[in-house]
Formats: C-alpha cells, structure tokens, sequence
C-alpha cells in the first residue's frame, strides 16, 4: 500500500475498515481507544513496548533559556513532560531494506 497523503487517523481508520472488514467508525474507536490505553500506560509511569514496532517512553525536560532567531531576543521555555519513542529492530530493518 503506498500513500499519497499523510497517514493520520481517519486515513488509518479507513485503512482498517478496509482490511478487517469492520466499519470506519468501529475502526476510528479501536483507534481512540487504543490511544487511550497508551496515554495513560505513559502518565502513570510504565513504558509501553509493542513488539516489532517499538516501546515508548516518559521524559522529562527542564527549564532552559531559549532564543527567537528572529528577534535574538531571550525568553524562558518551561519544564515539561514529552514523549520518547524507539523503534524496534524488526521495524527499523523493514525500514531499511
């Protein structure tokens, strides 16, 4: 299957639908609901890993000085909380040939 346009979740819903044979709004919610699953997998703390595709992970990032390259003028960006994601090896081999 090669796209034309960026694979989002109604692209991915459709997708499924067409592949499994269930409707696309059963397919939006297996999708909303696994990302659910995994959002709160993530906040509270565990590391998903999904075999053959990879495992994400919780990260923390400080307060640090930034700069608008614009401007040069110097602001303050804050702490916050951001999500890691490392491919598996079967994926990045797929990836690679």
């Amino acid at each position: 299957m090669i796209m034309k346009e960026n694979l989002n979740k109604i692209v991915l819903s459709k997708e499924l639908s067409n592949k499994l044979g269930y409707s696309v709004q059963y397919s939006k919610k297996l999708i909303n609901d696994f990302i659910d699953i995994l959002s709160l997998q993530i906040k509270t703390g565990h590391k998903p890993t999904l075999i053959n595709l990879g495992s994400f992970k919780l990260i923390s990032k400080r307060e640090r000085m930034g700069r608008d390259p614009k401007t040069k003028k110097k602001y303050k960006i804050s702490s916050r909380k951001s999500i890691s994601f490392y491919a598996a090896k079967k994926l990045q081999r797929k990836i690679n040939l």
